[in-house]
């Protein structure tokens, strides 16, 4: 049997949650490069760098760094959280038939297999940024909860109070905002006032045309990475390319907050 981060246990030697991000991790460790690293592993190039915007956005500090060159073409490099994070990962693993040991270990470690938790989190949702609640304005039903992420970038959510009180929500708790990537609209102009309710800028990082939809991938300053996907007509329209500046725009409503 394997555990997981999330105390998952898989049978048969059939992956358990979790595994396959780690590995990549450490791959990425081993080659300094994405190709290579994701061929170890079994994965996609894109599969490979989907993962790793996961990973980036769920965590409170990137994991993995793009860099200019590397082995084997463009470069990628960990960070140390990334390194304590799979150290934690691991031990974690190993320590699950001796739960009593956990009590005994130290807060910095519970806060590294807490980082591991976010990251191996399963959802449908293309876009989980993780953030520190920093405001819930309650009106007579919902409630606006706004998130800031690590970069200082905020994302307002509206959610019922009936929510907020079953969630148990207050100022300071950690949370993810959860956003679907078709439910983004892309800007190349800063907007003014808009009725979305959130605007956040980055730069235009991969772009993935397809025969009815295009897949548009912006960075955002603390190495968050935003998914949207537009139709092709409208990308062309837009003339969305590499390197451009754009706004992801997208409501308030549409914002799931997990914690």
């Amino acid at each position: 049997m394997m555990l997981g981060c999330k105390v998952w246990v898989d049978v048969d030697n059939k992956p358990y949650l979790g595994e396959r991000r780690i590995e990549l991790l450490k791959a990425i460790e081993r080659h300094g490069s994405i190709n290579a690293a994701a061929r170890a592993v079994n994965l996609s190039y894109k599969s490979a760098w989907e993962s790793i915007d996961a990973m980036n956005n769920l965590s409170p500090k990137p994991l993995v760094l793009r860099t200019v060159g590397g082995k084997g073409g463009g470069g990628t490099l960990l960070t140390e959280e990334a390194l304590r994070v799979i150290k934690a990962f691991d031990a974690y693993r190993k320590q699950f038939d001796r739960l009593l040991l956990l009590l005994s270990i130290g807060d910095d470690l519970f806060s590294a297999l807490s980082a591991a938790q976010r990251i191996t989190m399963n959802t449908s949702a293309r876009n989980q940024l993780y953030g520190t609640i920093s405001e819930i304005k309650s009106g007579a039903v919902n409630s606006r909860v706004v998130l800031t992420l690590r970069n200082s970038a905020r994302i307002a959510a509206i959610i019922t109070n009936d929510s907020v009180e079953e969630m148990k929500l207050k100022v300071g708790d950690d949370a993810y905002a959860l956003i679907k990537a078709s439910w983004i609209i892309l800007s190349r102009e800063k907007p003014g006032k808009i009725s979305a309710g959130n605007a956040l800028e980055g730069n235009v990082i991969e772009v993935i045309n397809g025969m009815v939809n295009a897949e548009v991938k912006l960075s955002i300053a603390g190495g968050n990475v935003i998914t949207a996907i537009v139709t092709t007509d409208a990308r062309k329209e837009l003339d969305i390319k590499v390197g451009d500046k754009s706004w992801a725009l997208f409501n308030a409503s549409n914002v799931i907050i997990a914690a």
